[in-house]
């Protein structure tokens, strides 16, 4: 009997479809992603208590760990407690997807079409194009509606359309275009990363069954934690440009709040 050769496909296999919306093997591996964080958040939280066992203690060991980080880049625990829930859904999800990507039955339970090759019916979520984009989009909107709310729809503004001068219109215009890079350099570096070490176990587990595997897996599991935690941390600090004051008007604002009203001789002069 021939051998069947490896087979890589850049782009999610279709399962069928539901009220017209393509099923993907990527959407059903992130909905299990999905349910399996939704259950584990129901049942740790369900009965917290003033006495906190081992698993509670454990979590809010490191919901604090966490916490006191994120105060420490954004200068206030009130705003690391605004961010937390973004910053940590977003490590959570990534990371407990690439996570999920090595268990057994991945990749190797699915069907078989007549007259086609096999369809896995759970793919790495990460290695669906869709998916790093869909979560580059969340952290970028994320990002520029922060940095709105924080200092003003103009005065954020005025960080990329700099009309004062020529050399600063041109620096604001560089400036925005980087800005909306991100879009790319966050879901690209994600799907790139991950798509490339399953291509790697593919192919080592394909020529070199018996050796190769088990040691790339577990550098594999290692880069998807890191890579999780590169999307979460670079979605904290991008929030921590966003939300400070624009230089200019940062020194305008120190300077007016600097200058009080002093009265002389029913004439008003400021210090």
């Amino acid at each position: 009997m021939e051998k069947s050769g490896l087979h890589i496909s850049l782009a999610a296999e279709r399962l069928g479809t539901f009220l017209t919306i393509p099923i993907t093997n990527t959407l059903v591996a992130e909905l299990t992603v999905t349910v399996v964080l939704l259950a584990t958040a129901f049942l740790v939280g369900r009965r917290p208590t003033l006495i906190p066992g081992a698993v509670q203690n454990f979590f809010e060991s490191l919901v604090e760990f966490v916490l006191g980080y994120m105060e420490g880049v954004l200068g206030s625990r009130a705003l690391a407690v605004k961010f937390f829930p973004l910053v940590i859904t977003i490590f959570l999800f990534i990371a407990t997807s690439n996570l999920f990507d090595f268990l057994p039955f991945v990749g190797s339970v699915g069907f078989i079409h007549p007259g086609s090759e096999f369809v896995p019916l759970f793919r790495p979520v990460n290695t669906d194009l869709n998916v790093t984009l869909a979560l580059a989009i969340i952290a970028v909107i994320s990002i520029e509606v922060s940095g709105i709310v924080a200092v003003g729809f103009w005065r954020y503004a005025g960080k990329f359309f700099n009309f004062s001068s020529p050399l600063n219109f041109v620096v604001g215009i560089i400036e925005f275009v980087s800005e909306m890079s991100r879009f790319i350099s966050f879901s690209f570096r994600l799907f790139g990363n991950i798509f490339a070490g399953e291509v790697l176990l593919a192919v080592a587990g394909y020529f070199m069954p018996y050796l190769l595997p088990v040691p790339l897996m577990a550098f594999e599991t290692f880069i998807g934690v890191v890579q999780a935690a590169v999307f979460a941390l670079l979605t904290l600090f991008f929030i921590k440009l966003a939300i400070a004051m624009p230089h200019g008007a940062e020194e305008s604002h120190h300077h007016t709040s600097n200058e009080a009203p002093v009265s002389v001789e029913g004439a008003v002069v400021s210090q």
